[in-house]
């Protein structure tokens, strides 16, 4: 796997290395949601949020680097993704297991992200027989307010952040289903479904 799949208008590759600090980045990412499993079946609340907030920052840390080194790529951008999805799983596994109780009034809150990312996921994978790996703007918005949702979940103090998360998550799905049935064929960061239509 190479990265040299060809781009669609508007999308710029720059490297086709596998070995840059960025996927090195995303590798930590993908390792860390396997540690944040046992952490949580152990009960650790407080170091498995300091964990995920850690292993988050590198998720907005690799896409700064990609850009600011010129090492952009395919690859890239679905290794982020795949991290990106072990991440959120080991959270979601967390948040069960240690505050399970808490979350039991926001199940159709987190059911609807989860419900349409499974939905975005299998539409891109049927298209294009690839993982989606839109990294949109919303994208990294609704990854912003999971992260304060945890911190609130994890410390016990409101639950409003989680629904706000969650809409974000369900609507930045939306979005990535949409640019999937709009685009003729795979692309990875794209800015917003604006940006398709423009470039189609």
């Amino acid at each position: 796997m190479n990265g040299r799949r060809p781009a669609a208008k508007g999308d710029v590759y720059i490297s086709d290395k596998l070995l840059t600090i960025p996927n090195i980045l995303c590798l930590i990412r993908l390792a860390g949601a396997l540690v944040l499993v046992p952490v949580a079946w152990r009960g650790e609340s407080e170091l498995f949020l300091w964990l995920f907030l850690f292993f988050a920052a590198t998720d907005w840390l690799d896409g700064k680097l990609a850009i600011l080194l010129n090492q952009r790529s395919i690859f890239g951008a679905r290794l982020d993704s795949w991290a990106d999805a072990a991440l959120y799983a080991a959270l979601i596994f967390g948040a069960l297991t240690m505050h399970g109780q808490a979350l039991q009034g926001e199940s159709l809150w987190v059911a609807a992200a989860l419900g349409t990312y499974l939905v975005s996921t299998l539409a891109g994978f049927y298209k294009f027989k690839l993982w989606p790996s839109y990294h949109t703007r919303a994208a990294k918005t609704s990854w912003l307010l999971t992260a304060i949702a945890v911190v609130f979940l994890f410390r016990e103090w409101e639950l409003w952040p989680l629904r706000l998360a969650a809409l974000a998550v369900t609507l930045t799905n939306i979005e990535a289903f949409l640019i999937t049935l709009i685009s003729p064929q795979w692309r990875s960061d794209v800015t917003s479904i604006y940006h398709v239509l423009r470039d189609n």
